[in-house]
């Protein structure tokens, strides 16, 4: 299984923010190799993976992370981003959404928001962590956030170490330009 530099600059966030995951319920959408959702899961938070319905094999290596971590109470789920599914709309209260890499594909960039904003609203004190590779200048998501009526704060790399070549005695993220953000839902008072 490959893990993406966003991944690890992602897992390092949840890591220094342990004390915040602890007893809370986290999805992590796009999952893949679940880098995220484990270091959640070891923190002591109660996690659901998920990853595309039509991508049985990114939901196997949900599993496999699991398994190969002793983690036996987390929850994989197939969901498909953009589709409000019976499986998206049964899922418990959400205290965070996480997604490393997500913003890979422009064409998917509405389709990610359209489920981060049903699941905001759904849970209006929950917060998206997303960390993404910056792969062009021209990608922007602002106007998809002002659509959807989505507030964004950027967190800088070295706010929790992750500003590094290596991380976790990985060469991941290297090189990368990573990006971390924290997205929320628009209050009445625009904050």
């Amino acid at each position: 299984m490959y893990v993406w530099p966003s991944a690890v600059v992602l897992a390092q966030y949840l890591w220094t923010h342990q004390e915040e995951l602890r007893g809370r319920t986290v999805l992590e959408l796009g999952a893949g190799a679940s880098l995220p959702g484990v270091v959640a899961a070891r923190c002591g938070a109660d996690v659901i993976l998920s990853d595309a319905v039509k991508t049985p094999l990114c939901l196997q290596n949900c599993r496999r992370s699991c398994e190969a971590n002793g983690l036996h109470r987390v929850l994989v789920l197939g969901l498909t981003w953009g589709e409000v599914s019976p499986d998206l709309v049964l899922l418990p209260r959400l205290d965070f959404i996480l997604g490393s890499d997500v913003f890979y594909e422009p064409d998917d960039f509405e389709d990610v928001l359209v489920t981060v904003a049903f699941l905001l609203r759904k849970n209006p004190s929950a917060q998206f962590w997303t960390t993404y590779q910056k792969r062009s200048a021209d990608w922007s998501i602002e106007a998809l956030l002002h659509r959807w009526k989505l507030n964004c704060v950027q967190v800088q790399l070295d706010t929790f170490n992750a500003d590094k070549a290596q991380l976790a005695g990985s060469t991941l993220p290297g090189s990368h330009s990573i990006q971390m953000m924290i997205i929320t839902l628009k209050t009445e008072a625009g904050l």
